[in-house]
């Protein structure tokens, strides 16, 4: 079997020439597997894809088309109105989204506790010192004011978690710059619960290179190291 162990990038599939050669060919997106409506992803030209698949494959197919290189993922499910997002809206973001990074660092530091293998020893060595600390905000809905005043009380708490989540997302590869593709796991399951993420994303993209240096992140949390 030629295409055995044999990798296409996504929306391409593997197919043999007639030289029983293995090469890679734009998948059709009429032949995609079903999907259920939860699998649902909303491109960027607004149009409903059933699935990664068929979004992929079609932006295969429109490949050295300007319209193929516009296409990528937008969000998670069917398309839907997104509000517009205001100055005074963009400018609060970066509270609510510290406060959801040091969140989801709480709970899994607690998963480990029990069962380990989601923070590495090195990353819970750090949270454990966020964790233990008796100031720290009870996870839920906060307003403004005071999570602008936790962030200044206890600045340095926010200071790893923002860290930490662009480490996560810088990976193909670890270059200290976060690339669309890069920031898509993160922002595509957000938008449709907080829609200002694409244009915090935008404006964090200081030189406007397409690229978020760590430099730029953290400028963008008001974090100062």
């Amino acid at each position: 079997e030629p295409c055995r162990n044999f990798h296409c990038k996504r929306g391409k599939v593997c197919r043999a020439d007639k030289q029983g050669k293995p090469r890679c060919v734009c998948q059709d997106p009429a032949a995609c597997p079903p999907t259920k409506d939860y699998e649902h992803v909303c491109g960027t030209d607004n149009k409903t894809y059933d699935g990664m698949c068929q979004l992929f494959g079609t932006k295969c197919q429109l490949e050295g088309t300007k319209m193929g290189r516009q296409l990528h993922l937008d969000y998670m499910g069917s398309c839907k109105y997104i509000p517009h997002c205001t100055d005074y809206e963009v400018d609060q973001f970066p509270l609510r989204m510290r406060d959801w990074l040091k969140n989801i660092l709480m709970q899994y530091y607690e998963r480990d506790l029990n069962t380990s293998g989601i923070l590495t020893e090195k990353q819970r060595s750090k949270v454990k010192k966020i964790y233990q600390n008796d100031k720290r905000l009870v996870a839920g809905n906060h307003t403004v004011e005071l999570l602008l005043h936790d962030f200044e009380k206890n600045y340095h708490m926010y200071v790893y978690p923002v860290h930490w989540q662009f480490h996560q997302l810088d990976q193909h590869p670890v270059d200290r710059l976060l690339t669309h593709s890069e920031l898509a796991p993160l922002r595509a399951s957000l938008v449709p619960m907080e829609h200002c993420i694409t244009r915090f994303f935008q404006e964090c993209d200081g030189d406007q290179d397409k690229l978020i240096a760590l430099k730029e992140w953290c400028h963008c949390f008001g974090i100062k190291e």
